[in-house]
């Protein structure tokens, strides 16, 4: 593979496991380095691959920050601890804890849009974290489900190859894109900190994940 080899939109997209618009907007805010030849993008691999690689390292900045806007997305109720290592299992368990949540209008709602949007590419998004995400008509707010599962979820297709132990539904409003891109940015921020991901794994109830979200890297 050469070194400067060009990358499609699509390529990309698949590459992060995202959808096309969601580089698309990334690209444009000048998240992800690209640009444009005539009306089509164009990225250089090693860039994406720098960029990919510069979003896993270990960044404490603004963690607890972070940490504490995502809090008032949960509520304890939707923090499960599963042992299932099915992944279609683990989102309808997620399911099943958020379709009565503001705006949803039943659950079948709510599942089909889940999984439509899983069979268009998985949400596996490396780390051991899996981000289900969709965005509803009639959504006034953003919310979060979260699932552990110590023991890994093998079949969930991730970006690295790796089992998938911490789950997080987001389920956001059609006008609410960019608020919903920074949601997913947070995520990962905050995930890939080993030390907060420990602690998750370690959590025994929800308010210990509350307490490990809320304290975030000041420990």
């Amino acid at each position: 593979m050469e070194k400067n080899e060009i990358m499609t939109l699509e390529e990309v997209a698949n590459f992060l496991r995202m959808s096309e618009r969601t580089v698309t907007e990334w690209v444009n805010n000048g998240k992800l380095p690209g640009g444009k030849f005539g009306t089509s993008w164009r990225f250089q691999r090693t860039e994406v691959e720098n960029w990919v690689n510069s979003q896993l390292s270990p960044s404490p900045k603004s963690i607890s920050e972070e940490s504490e806007s995502l809090i008032s997305l949960l509520s304890k109720e939707r923090i499960l601890f599963l042992e299932t290592q099915n992944k279609e299992e683990t989102i309808n368990k997620l399911i099943d804890v958020s379709y009565k949540i503001p705006g949803i209008k039943n659950r079948e709602q709510l599942a089909e849009a889940v999984f439509n949007r899983e069979k268009l590419m998985s949400t596996g998004i490396g780390l051991g974290i899996g981000v289900p995400h969709v965005r509803l008509n009639g959504m006034k707010n953003l919310y979060m489900s979260m699932a552990i599962n110590k023991n890994g979820i093998a079949n969930y297709d991730s970006l690295d190859d790796t089992p998938v132990k911490i789950v997080i539904l987001i389920i956001a409003s059609n006008t609410q894109h960019s608020r919903y891109i920074k949601v997913l940015s947070q995520i990962a921020q905050i995930m890939k900190n080993t030390g907060i991901h420990k602690n998750l794994m370690n959590a025994k109830n929800s308010e210990e994940i509350f307490k490990i979200l809320k304290e975030g890297n000041n420990k």
